[in-house]
């Protein structure tokens, strides 16, 4: 069994704005990968964005550079 991190977790209301977030995050390099949301939080859409914990400010930032909005942002083991 894979041993849980913590990790920030980036939920959407759409899949339409995961999708884009996920297109933008590779385009400019992004840490991150899209995963089905954990059962610890909800979200519209049911994908979210994966990322270590020190990416949340930068996260943030580029969330609302790219006019992207989120539902929740949130820490926990993943």
């Amino acid at each position: 069994m894979r041993q849980k991190e913590w990790k920030l977790i980036i939920t959407f209301h759409t899949t339409a704005d995961a999708i884009a977030f996920e297109k933008a995050c590779k385009e400019y390099g992004k840490p991150g990968r899209m995963i089905p949301v954990p059962r610890e939080l909800s979200a519209g859409c049911g994908l979210a964005w994966c990322v270590a914990p020190s990416e949340r400010a930068g996260m943030e930032a580029f969330l609302t550079e790219q006019n992207i909005a989120s539902e929740e942002i949130a820490e926990l083991l993943y």
